[in-house]
């Protein structure tokens, strides 16, 4: 079965278009303050109705409060959140039991003991995203073009699905799978043209390569 995609950070019709029509198994929407990939819940409403079923509509928080989940989960019909902050196993549960939904956790990865600290969110995550840990300073936790050691993933990881992401492309997506054993990836700035701009052709182009791996 190829490797699973989410694109994440969409903000218009084209390039949504383009990983739906690319097969990507998921969209995500960055409902970040500060983001060059922000989306209001609004805009994100009109951008989701486009999404045909079966493909996944993924909010993308940071530390948020229950009201402004709980505005973007029910303006753009959610089925996931995804949450890059400091949450807390605990706030991952109340999440995903006050919303219905299911709660993806991202883990910021720089070594091994980044992996070993993801065993907390089980029974509290529907799954995890190992993500490269941001720069010192950086003011957004993801969406840094960064990629980590991949090989950390060959360890005994927790019992939840995960995902693989942090600068990934369609030139080194192939080797990160065969390193990572991952089957799915999320993945933003690996095509963009500008920081927070994507291109549909690069979109096309990474989904094309992801379903031959």
């Amino acid at each position: 079965m190829p490797v699973r995609v989410k694109i994440c950070g969409i903000r218009d019709r084209e390039v949504l278009e383009s990983a739906v029509e690319g097969g990507a198994a998921a969209v995500g929407f960055a409902f970040v303050s500060g983001s060059p990939r922000e989306i209001s819940p609004d805009a994100a409403a009109l951008l989701s109705s486009a999404v045909p079923s079966g493909m996944l509509k993924v909010g993308l928080f940071v530390d948020a409060d229950d009201e402004a989940i709980g505005r973007a989960a029910e303006a753009s019909g959610l089925d996931v959140l995804q949450l890059h902050g400091r949450e807390t196993p605990e706030r991952v549960a109340e999440l995903r039991t006050k919303f219905g939904r299911k709660v993806w956790k991202a883990v910021p990865v720089a070594g091994q003991a980044d992996v070993q600290a993801s065993f907390a969110f089980e029974g509290a995550a529907d799954c995890l995203l190992f993500d490269a840990r941001p720069p010192r300073g950086a003011r957004l936790p993801g969406g840094n073009a960064r990629a980590f050691d991949w090989s950390l993933l060959a360890a005994p990881l927790p019992d939840l699905p995960w995902m693989l992401s942090g600068g990934l492309t369609a030139g080194n997506v192939e080797e990160a799978v065969r390193i990572s054993g991952a089957r799915m990836i999320d993945l933003s700035s690996g095509v963009e043209r500008s920081r927070g701009v994507k291109d549909p052709a690069l979109v096309r182009a990474f989904l094309e390569k992801a379903a031959t791996l």
